[in-house]
């Protein structure tokens, strides 16, 4: 874990990248992201709590199963929540355009 303090997320980003770099991990903060993003517009497209409630269990569920069993490292989540969310959605829409790749070379 980093134990420099970040200003923004520009600054945090590359950092947040350097913790996620195994390609099981990145699928499975691909696809936590993607139920997180399906997941909140059923809730709002049929009126159910219960996608809603869903949503912290499946991003951060597939997240941690990332990085305790595949990166071995602890989620930049316990220090950065913010930039830590923030930047899971970059790397979700990155991984999607091919901006990144789910295998770091």
């Amino acid at each position: 874990m980093s134990t420099k303090k970040y200003k923004s997320l520009q600054e945090f980003y590359p950092f947040y990248l350097s913790e996620h770099q195994n390609t099981t991990s990145r699928v499975l903060h691909f696809i936590g992201t993607a139920l997180v993003v399906i997941s909140l517009i059923g809730g709002i497209l049929f009126h159910d709590l219960r996608f809603l409630i869903a949503i912290p269990f499946l991003g951060y569920g597939f997240a941690w199963v990332g990085h305790f069993f595949f990166e071995k490292n602890k989620p930049a989540t316990f220090q950065y929540p913010a930039y830590s969310l923030a930047s899971d959605f970059m790397l979700f829409w990155d991984l999607l355009n091919g901006k990144q790749s789910f295998k770091v070379k």
